[in-house]
């Protein structure tokens, strides 16, 4: 498993990925586990606004692990910004629950690089074991800074 903050500049309280299981230029595969001080939680149940952060910050994996190199500085560095620009489709079948295991997939569906910015589509879901409990396609829009 890799460490997500090697790919994403998200930070407790709002990091919502564990680990990365497994990662390509276009698919990902991430785990994170439900806690009790997790800031989206109400009332034992990650919250629908906590389903699509864990989405956003697995699709931003793709993107981000051309952003963060060898060099890369946690404590100090900040080299990528980026927010969802859209949602095209979301469904949110179940809220998962304290102590469940999500296991959110991501593809790259299309991908725009400018020359310190990068705009992509995502087609992600999110799943307790077998069972889904959202889907969705994202927008993202991802800009490098102090490079």
């Amino acid at each position: 498993m890799i460490e997500i903050q090697a790919f994403l500049p998200h930070r407790k309280p709002m990091l919502m990925v564990d680990h990365i299981v497994e990662i390509s230029p276009d698919h990902v595969i991430c785990h994170f586990l439900i806690q009790r001080d997790n800031i989206l939680l109400a009332e034992g149940f990650l919250d629908e606004s906590g389903l699509v952060e864990n989405m956003a910050q697995v699709c931003s994996s793709i993107v981000g692990q051309t952003y963060y190199e060898k060099d890369y500085n946690a404590e100090v560095d900040e080299r990528a910004i980026g927010f969802i620009s859209g949602i095209k489709s979301l469904r949110i079948l179940a809220l998962p629950q304290l102590g469940d295991l999500l296991i959110t997939e991501a593809t790259l569906s299309s991908q725009f690089d400018g020359t310190d910015y990068s705009i992509c589509t995502m087609q992600v879901f999110s799943r307790v074991g077998e069972s889904r409990c959202a889907e969705a396609e994202i927008n993202l829009f991802l800009k490098m800074r102090n490079k």
